[in-house]
Protein backbone atom coordinates (compact mmCIF):
# COMPACT_ATOMS: atom_id res chain seq x y z
CA UNK A 1 0.00 0.00 0.00
CA UNK A 2 1.54 3.49 -0.80
CA UNK A 3 -0.47 5.04 2.24
CA UNK A 4 -1.06 3.47 5.98
CA UNK A 5 -3.70 5.10 8.02
CA UNK A 6 -2.48 5.22 11.31
CA UNK A 7 -5.66 7.04 12.99
CA UNK A 8 -9.32 7.95 12.15
CA UNK A 9 -10.99 9.59 14.97
CA UNK A 10 -13.21 12.73 15.80
CA UNK A 11 -12.12 16.32 16.92
CA UNK A 12 -9.12 15.60 19.14
CA UNK A 13 -11.42 15.00 22.57
CA UNK A 14 -14.57 16.67 20.94
CA UNK A 15 -16.71 13.42 20.45
CA UNK A 16 -17.67 14.80 17.53
CA UNK A 17 -18.98 11.23 15.21
CA UNK A 18 -16.95 10.50 12.20
CA UNK A 19 -17.65 11.83 8.71
CA UNK A 20 -17.50 15.92 7.64
CA UNK A 21 -15.28 16.79 10.55
CA UNK A 22 -13.49 13.16 11.18
CA UNK A 23 -9.65 13.19 11.94
CA UNK A 24 -7.34 11.16 9.80
CA UNK A 25 -4.02 10.24 9.65
CA UNK A 26 -1.92 8.42 7.31
CA UNK A 27 1.50 7.83 6.49
CA UNK A 28 2.78 8.04 3.61
CA UNK A 29 5.59 5.72 2.22
CA UNK A 30 5.32 5.25 -1.89
CA UNK A 31 7.45 8.00 -3.62
CA UNK A 32 4.60 8.01 -6.48
CA UNK A 33 1.82 8.80 -3.96
CA UNK A 34 3.94 11.72 -2.65
CA UNK A 35 4.20 12.88 -5.82
CA UNK A 36 0.37 13.11 -6.23
CA UNK A 37 -0.15 15.48 -3.11
CA UNK A 38 1.42 18.08 -5.21
CA UNK A 39 -1.87 19.97 -5.43
CA UNK A 40 -3.21 19.77 -1.63
CA UNK A 41 0.04 19.86 -0.35
CA UNK A 42 0.81 23.48 -2.13
CA UNK A 43 -2.62 24.71 -0.44
CA UNK A 44 -1.81 23.53 3.17
CA UNK A 45 1.84 25.49 2.32
CA UNK A 46 -0.01 29.02 1.53
CA UNK A 47 -2.02 28.38 4.85
CA UNK A 48 1.23 28.22 7.16
CA UNK A 49 2.37 31.12 7.80
CA UNK A 50 6.14 29.82 9.30
CA UNK A 51 6.68 28.13 6.40
CA UNK A 52 10.08 28.49 4.49
CA UNK A 53 10.66 28.09 0.28
CA UNK A 54 12.18 24.50 1.61
CA UNK A 55 8.79 23.20 2.73
CA UNK A 56 7.26 22.93 -0.87
CA UNK A 57 6.43 20.34 -2.28
CA UNK A 58 8.82 20.62 -5.28
CA UNK A 59 11.69 21.39 -3.43
CA UNK A 60 10.77 18.12 -0.83
CA UNK A 61 9.32 15.32 -4.07
CA UNK A 62 12.41 16.67 -6.13
CA UNK A 63 15.56 15.94 -3.14
CA UNK A 64 13.14 12.59 -2.59
CA UNK A 65 13.78 11.61 -6.13
CA UNK A 66 17.32 12.47 -6.41
CA UNK A 67 18.28 11.62 -2.87
CA UNK A 68 15.76 9.68 -1.36
CA UNK A 69 16.58 5.89 -0.44
CA UNK A 70 13.64 3.08 -1.13
CA UNK A 71 11.68 2.33 1.65
CA UNK A 72 12.22 4.71 4.07
CA UNK A 73 9.99 7.17 3.06
CA UNK A 74 7.55 8.29 6.32
CA UNK A 75 5.42 11.53 5.51
CA UNK A 76 2.37 11.86 8.14
CA UNK A 77 -0.58 13.07 7.07
CA UNK A 78 -3.27 14.83 8.69
CA UNK A 79 -6.79 15.87 6.90
CA UNK A 80 -9.93 16.74 8.65
CA UNK A 81 -13.21 16.54 6.78
CA UNK A 82 -10.94 15.43 3.58
CA UNK A 83 -8.29 18.16 3.86
CA UNK A 84 -5.06 18.07 4.39
CA UNK A 85 -4.19 20.33 7.84
CA UNK A 86 -0.81 19.22 8.93
CA UNK A 87 2.21 17.13 7.48
CA UNK A 88 5.63 15.92 8.61
CA UNK A 89 7.46 15.60 5.75
CA UNK A 90 9.79 12.68 7.53
CA UNK A 91 12.62 9.58 6.07
CA UNK A 92 13.47 6.77 8.03
CA UNK A 93 17.59 6.39 8.98
CA UNK A 94 18.81 2.92 9.29
CA UNK A 95 21.39 2.01 12.10
CA UNK A 96 22.61 1.01 15.06
CA UNK A 97 20.17 4.12 16.27
CA UNK A 98 16.96 4.48 14.11
CA UNK A 99 16.00 7.82 13.28
CA UNK A 100 13.15 9.47 11.64
CA UNK A 101 14.27 12.97 9.75
CA UNK A 102 12.92 15.59 7.50
CA UNK A 103 13.25 15.28 4.15
CA UNK A 104 16.07 17.37 2.34
CA UNK A 105 19.05 16.39 3.94
CA UNK A 106 22.21 18.48 4.20
CA UNK A 107 21.49 20.71 1.08
CA UNK A 108 18.49 22.25 2.94
CA UNK A 109 18.76 25.50 4.91
CA UNK A 110 15.58 24.83 7.27
CA UNK A 111 13.27 22.03 7.95
CA UNK A 112 9.84 21.97 9.50
CA UNK A 113 6.44 20.76 9.88
CA UNK A 114 3.47 21.81 8.21
CA UNK A 115 0.42 22.98 10.44
CA UNK A 116 -2.86 24.66 8.63
CA UNK A 117 -2.73 28.00 10.54
CA UNK A 118 -6.70 28.00 10.79
CA UNK A 119 -6.54 24.38 12.26
CA UNK A 120 -3.96 24.77 15.11
CA UNK A 121 -5.27 21.61 17.08
CA UNK A 122 -4.57 19.79 13.86
CA UNK A 123 -0.56 20.18 16.12
CA UNK A 124 -1.90 17.79 18.53
CA UNK A 125 -3.04 15.06 15.96
CA UNK A 126 0.10 15.15 14.40
CA UNK A 127 2.15 14.86 17.54
CA UNK A 128 -0.06 11.65 18.61
CA UNK A 129 0.69 10.66 15.09
CA UNK A 130 4.58 11.02 15.51
CA UNK A 131 4.60 9.60 18.76
CA UNK A 132 3.14 6.32 17.25
CA UNK A 133 6.30 6.13 15.02
CA UNK A 134 8.34 7.01 17.95
CA UNK A 135 7.79 3.88 19.59
CA UNK A 136 11.28 2.25 17.35
CA UNK A 137 13.23 5.76 16.18
CA UNK A 138 13.78 8.79 17.59
CA UNK A 139 12.69 12.24 15.77
CA UNK A 140 15.68 13.82 14.65
CA UNK A 141 14.62 16.99 13.46
CA UNK A 142 16.90 19.17 11.97
CA UNK A 143 17.60 22.68 11.16
CA UNK A 144 14.41 24.35 12.55
CA UNK A 145 14.31 27.70 12.08
CA UNK A 146 13.09 29.71 15.51
CA UNK A 147 9.43 30.13 15.34
CA UNK A 148 8.79 26.95 13.48
CA UNK A 149 6.00 24.95 14.05
CA UNK A 150 8.37 22.22 15.02
CA UNK A 151 9.24 23.93 18.30
CA UNK A 152 5.93 24.28 19.14
CA UNK A 153 5.54 20.68 18.61
CA UNK A 154 8.45 20.28 21.14
CA UNK A 155 7.40 22.76 23.48
CA UNK A 156 4.14 20.26 23.41
CA UNK A 157 5.90 16.57 23.30
CA UNK A 158 4.98 14.04 26.20
CA UNK A 159 7.97 12.10 26.65
CA UNK A 160 11.78 12.06 26.30
CA UNK A 161 13.02 15.37 24.59
CA UNK A 162 16.47 17.32 24.02
CA UNK A 163 16.71 20.74 22.55
CA UNK A 164 20.25 21.61 20.78
CA UNK A 165 22.00 24.07 18.75
CA UNK A 166 22.31 23.60 15.17
CA UNK A 167 23.75 26.05 12.10
CA UNK A 168 23.45 29.89 12.45
CA UNK A 169 21.96 31.74 9.82
CA UNK A 170 22.15 35.34 8.74
CA UNK A 171 19.32 37.59 8.30
CA UNK A 172 18.79 41.31 7.40
CA UNK A 173 15.51 43.09 7.45
CA UNK A 174 13.87 42.64 3.96
CA UNK A 175 14.42 46.50 3.02
CA UNK A 176 15.40 48.45 -0.10
CA UNK A 177 19.07 48.85 -0.48
CA UNK A 178 19.22 52.47 0.92
CA UNK A 179 17.12 51.49 3.97
CA UNK A 180 20.17 48.51 4.10
CA UNK A 181 22.81 50.94 3.72
CA UNK A 182 21.42 53.50 6.29
CA UNK A 183 21.62 50.51 9.36
CA UNK A 184 25.73 50.73 8.61
CA UNK A 185 27.93 52.68 9.93
CA UNK A 186 28.95 56.39 8.14
CA UNK A 187 31.91 55.27 6.73
CA UNK A 188 31.10 51.68 5.42
CA UNK A 189 28.00 53.02 4.30
CA UNK A 190 30.02 55.40 2.32
CA UNK A 191 32.16 52.29 0.60
CA UNK A 192 28.98 50.68 -0.14
CA UNK A 193 27.74 53.39 -2.26
CA UNK A 194 30.65 54.11 -3.55
CA UNK A 195 30.32 50.13 -4.49
CA UNK A 196 27.31 50.67 -6.11
CA UNK A 197 27.96 53.38 -8.39
CA UNK A 198 30.93 51.18 -10.10
CA UNK A 199 28.11 48.48 -9.97
CA UNK A 200 26.18 51.15 -11.88
CA UNK A 201 28.82 52.35 -14.47
CA UNK A 202 29.54 48.56 -15.48
CA UNK A 203 26.07 48.89 -17.47
CA UNK A 204 24.95 45.38 -15.52
CA UNK A 205 22.04 44.34 -17.04
CA UNK A 206 19.96 41.99 -15.19
CA UNK A 207 17.14 39.54 -16.05
CA UNK A 208 14.77 37.10 -14.33
CA UNK A 209 14.49 34.20 -15.73
CA UNK A 210 11.22 32.26 -16.78
CA UNK A 211 10.44 28.73 -15.86
CA UNK A 212 10.62 27.45 -18.96
CA UNK A 213 14.07 28.53 -19.37
CA UNK A 214 15.64 27.79 -15.76
CA UNK A 215 17.28 24.72 -16.28
CA UNK A 216 19.53 25.48 -19.02
CA UNK A 217 19.98 29.11 -16.24
CA UNK A 218 20.94 26.44 -13.33
CA UNK A 219 23.63 25.12 -15.90
CA UNK A 220 25.09 28.15 -16.60
CA UNK A 221 24.81 29.38 -12.86
CA UNK A 222 26.51 26.10 -11.43
CA UNK A 223 29.20 26.37 -14.04
CA UNK A 224 30.08 29.99 -13.20
CA UNK A 225 30.20 28.54 -9.53
CA UNK A 226 32.69 25.90 -10.44
CA UNK A 227 34.74 28.68 -12.07
CA UNK A 228 34.21 30.84 -9.14
CA UNK A 229 35.49 28.44 -6.47
CA UNK A 230 38.13 26.58 -8.81
CA UNK A 231 40.83 25.96 -6.07
CA UNK A 232 39.53 27.04 -3.15
CA UNK A 233 36.92 24.94 -0.81
CA UNK A 234 33.46 24.50 -2.52
CA UNK A 235 30.93 22.32 -1.09
CA UNK A 236 31.56 18.75 -3.01
CA UNK A 237 27.38 18.52 -3.40
CA UNK A 238 26.95 21.32 -5.26
CA UNK A 239 29.01 19.50 -7.74
CA UNK A 240 27.22 16.62 -8.25
CA UNK A 241 25.26 15.34 -10.81
CA UNK A 242 22.37 14.18 -8.68
CA UNK A 243 22.24 17.98 -6.87
CA UNK A 244 22.15 19.67 -10.55
CA UNK A 245 19.01 17.18 -11.21
CA UNK A 246 17.60 18.31 -7.84
CA UNK A 247 17.86 21.78 -8.75
CA UNK A 248 16.86 22.08 -12.24
CA UNK A 249 13.74 19.69 -11.68
CA UNK A 250 12.61 21.59 -8.24
CA UNK A 251 13.39 25.56 -9.20
CA UNK A 252 11.77 25.34 -11.98
CA UNK A 253 8.31 24.51 -10.79
CA UNK A 254 9.05 26.71 -7.81
CA UNK A 255 10.11 29.45 -10.00
CA UNK A 256 6.10 29.10 -11.51
CA UNK A 257 5.13 29.23 -8.45
CA UNK A 258 6.48 32.59 -7.17
CA UNK A 259 8.44 30.36 -4.71
CA UNK A 260 11.77 30.91 -6.30
CA UNK A 261 13.63 33.30 -8.63
CA UNK A 262 16.91 32.86 -10.91
CA UNK A 263 18.10 36.15 -11.91
CA UNK A 264 21.24 36.36 -14.55
CA UNK A 265 23.42 39.48 -14.87
CA UNK A 266 25.34 40.19 -18.09
CA UNK A 267 27.42 43.13 -19.64
CA UNK A 268 27.45 43.86 -22.97
CA UNK A 269 25.12 40.15 -23.70
CA UNK A 270 27.78 37.88 -21.88
CA UNK A 271 26.78 36.36 -18.60
CA UNK A 272 28.94 37.66 -15.76
CA UNK A 273 26.88 36.35 -12.32
CA UNK A 274 23.98 34.43 -11.96
CA UNK A 275 21.41 34.06 -8.37
CA UNK A 276 19.09 31.47 -7.14
CA UNK A 277 16.80 33.02 -4.62
CA UNK A 278 14.37 30.98 -2.91
CA UNK A 279 11.15 32.63 -1.54
CA UNK A 280 8.10 32.18 1.03
CA UNK A 281 5.12 34.41 1.67
CA UNK A 282 7.75 35.93 4.44
CA UNK A 283 11.22 34.90 3.61
CA UNK A 284 13.24 35.00 0.69
CA UNK A 285 17.00 33.52 1.17
CA UNK A 286 20.06 33.96 -1.24
CA UNK A 287 20.50 30.03 -1.89
CA UNK A 288 23.61 29.68 -4.54
CA UNK A 289 25.43 31.91 -7.26
CA UNK A 290 28.11 32.29 -8.81
CA UNK A 291 30.28 34.85 -10.74
CA UNK A 292 33.05 35.29 -13.32
CA UNK A 293 36.06 35.80 -11.81
CA UNK A 294 36.32 38.51 -14.01
CA UNK A 295 34.05 40.66 -11.61
CA UNK A 296 36.35 40.66 -8.67
CA UNK A 297 39.01 41.32 -10.94
CA UNK A 298 37.43 44.55 -11.91
CA UNK A 299 36.55 45.53 -8.25
CA UNK A 300 32.78 44.69 -9.21
CA UNK A 301 31.28 43.41 -5.05
CA UNK A 302 29.32 40.47 -6.15
CA UNK A 303 27.79 40.33 -2.11
CA UNK A 304 26.56 44.51 -3.02
CA UNK A 305 25.17 43.50 -6.88
CA UNK A 306 23.09 40.50 -5.58
CA UNK A 307 22.31 42.02 -2.48
CA UNK A 308 21.18 45.12 -4.06
CA UNK A 309 18.62 42.76 -6.57
CA UNK A 310 17.76 40.39 -3.73
CA UNK A 311 16.51 43.69 -1.52
CA UNK A 312 14.54 45.14 -3.74
CA UNK A 313 12.67 41.81 -4.85
CA UNK A 314 11.66 41.06 -1.28
CA UNK A 315 10.85 44.59 -0.36
CA UNK A 316 8.39 45.16 -2.78
CA UNK A 317 6.66 41.57 -2.35
CA UNK A 318 5.96 42.47 1.22
CA UNK A 319 8.23 39.78 2.50
CA UNK A 320 10.11 40.27 6.30
CA UNK A 321 13.33 38.83 6.19
CA UNK A 322 15.76 38.98 4.07
CA UNK A 323 17.98 35.78 5.05
CA UNK A 324 22.07 34.98 4.19
CA UNK A 325 21.18 31.45 4.90
CA UNK A 326 23.69 29.20 6.59
CA UNK A 327 27.25 30.75 7.53
CA UNK A 328 29.24 33.06 9.18
CA UNK A 329 31.33 34.09 6.18
CA UNK A 330 33.46 37.51 6.57
CA UNK A 331 31.39 39.32 3.67
CA UNK A 332 27.75 38.53 5.67
CA UNK A 333 29.12 39.88 8.59
CA UNK A 334 29.56 43.54 6.81
CA UNK A 335 25.86 44.17 6.45
CA UNK A 336 25.56 44.03 10.15
CA UNK A 337 22.99 41.03 9.95
CA UNK A 338 21.20 39.59 13.10
CA UNK A 339 22.59 35.70 13.71
CA UNK A 340 20.05 33.37 14.16
CA UNK A 341 20.67 29.80 15.65
CA UNK A 342 18.97 27.09 14.36
CA UNK A 343 17.88 24.25 16.90
CA UNK A 344 17.72 21.26 16.53
CA UNK A 345 14.86 18.65 18.35
CA UNK A 346 14.93 14.94 19.57
CA UNK A 347 12.01 13.89 20.61
CA UNK A 348 11.32 10.19 21.68
CA UNK A 349 9.36 7.78 24.04
CA UNK A 350 10.49 6.28 27.06
CA UNK A 351 11.35 2.88 25.19
CA UNK A 352 14.03 5.00 22.80
CA UNK A 353 15.26 7.74 25.49
CA UNK A 354 18.28 5.62 25.91
CA UNK A 355 18.82 6.20 22.33
CA UNK A 356 17.92 9.85 22.47
CA UNK A 357 20.76 10.55 25.32
CA UNK A 358 22.99 8.42 22.70
CA UNK A 359 22.36 11.28 19.72
CA UNK A 360 22.64 14.23 22.38
CA UNK A 361 25.88 13.07 23.52
CA UNK A 362 26.75 12.40 20.66
CA UNK A 363 26.15 16.16 19.00
CA UNK A 364 27.17 17.44 21.80
CA UNK A 365 31.07 15.93 21.46
CA UNK A 366 31.00 16.92 17.45
CA UNK A 367 29.88 20.43 18.73
CA UNK A 368 32.87 20.40 20.95
CA UNK A 369 35.25 19.03 19.00
CA UNK A 370 34.27 21.61 16.01
CA UNK A 371 34.73 24.53 18.34
CA UNK A 372 38.40 22.78 19.01
CA UNK A 373 39.36 22.74 15.54
CA UNK A 374 38.00 26.41 14.69
CA UNK A 375 40.02 27.60 17.45
CA UNK A 376 43.07 25.90 16.68
CA UNK A 377 42.96 26.91 12.87
CA UNK A 378 42.20 30.60 14.01
CA UNK A 379 45.73 30.51 15.82
CA UNK A 380 47.16 29.27 12.88
CA UNK A 381 45.55 31.78 11.01
CA UNK A 382 46.73 35.32 13.11
CA UNK A 383 50.50 36.38 11.76
CA UNK A 384 49.83 34.56 8.46
CA UNK A 385 50.28 36.90 5.71
CA UNK A 386 48.20 36.24 2.05
CA UNK A 387 49.91 36.63 -1.09
CA UNK A 388 47.95 38.87 -3.61
CA UNK A 389 46.54 36.91 -6.14
CA UNK A 390 45.74 38.02 -9.58
CA UNK A 391 43.07 36.97 -12.07
CA UNK A 392 43.72 36.03 -15.39
CA UNK A 393 41.21 37.48 -17.75
CA UNK A 394 39.63 34.07 -19.19
CA UNK A 395 39.24 34.64 -23.09
CA UNK A 396 37.16 32.39 -25.50
CA UNK A 397 37.54 31.95 -28.86
CA UNK A 398 34.32 33.37 -30.60
CA UNK A 399 33.51 35.77 -28.25
CA UNK A 400 36.18 39.07 -29.01
CA UNK A 401 33.04 41.24 -27.98
CA UNK A 402 33.28 39.63 -24.44
CA UNK A 403 36.71 40.53 -24.06
CA UNK A 404 36.83 43.69 -24.86
CA UNK A 405 34.02 44.43 -22.42
CA UNK A 406 35.01 42.74 -19.89
CA UNK A 407 38.70 44.26 -20.48
CA UNK A 408 37.39 47.63 -19.92
CA UNK A 409 35.48 46.26 -16.58
CA UNK A 410 38.75 44.99 -15.39
CA UNK A 411 40.15 49.11 -15.63
CA UNK A 412 37.05 49.80 -13.97
CA UNK A 413 35.61 51.54 -16.60
CA UNK A 414 31.79 51.01 -17.93
CA UNK A 415 31.71 47.92 -20.43
CA UNK A 416 30.05 49.62 -23.52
Amino acid sequence: MSARTTAAASGPGTGTPAGRDAWAVTVCRDGAEFGRLAGEWGRLYRRCRTVTPFQSHSWLYSWWLSYGVLGTLRVVLVRHGGTLVAAAPLRLVRGPVPVLTPLGGAITDFTDVLVDDARPQALAVLARALRGLARTAVLDLREVRPGAAAERLYAGWVGPRARLTDSTCLELPARPIEELIARLPSPRAQKVRAKLRRLDRMEIEEHAVPGGEVPAALDRLLALHRRQWAGRGVTPEHLSARFAEHLGRAVRLMVEAGEARVTEFRIAGELVASDLTLLSPRLAGGYLYGADPVLRSGKADVTTLLLRSGARESSARGRSVLSLLRGREPYKNHWRPEAVTNRRLLLARRRTAVPLLVLAGCAALRTRAAELLRDRDRGRGRGLARRPGRTRLPARPGHPGRFRALRRLRRGGGAG
